[in-house]
């Protein structure tokens, strides 16, 4: 059976340096169903996430910054 696949963007508030946005890619690369996450430090507020919506629901992603202090959230699905 496939793998389905969804996407997200995803909008930090707060400005966050090089290695804190390192850091939360990390965390959501080690989320169960999360297969991509990725930035450009041109646009250090935004990220995209590609995920499978049967294994985890994209209101993870902003829980999970909101665990690190951060206000996030979705922007397209």
């Amino acid at each position: 059976m496939a793998t389905k696949l969804a996407e997200v963007t995803f909008h930090i508030d707060e400005d966050t340096s090089h290695d804190e946005r390192e850091q939360f890619r990390d965390t959501l690369l080690a989320m169960n169903g999360v297969m991509a996450a990725a930035y450009h430090d041109e646009k250090p507020h935004l990220m995209l996430i590609e995920y499978d919506p049967d294994a985890i629901h994209s209101i993870e992603f902003v829980n999970a910054a909101r665990d690190r202090g951060l206000h996030a959230e979705l922007i397209g699905m």
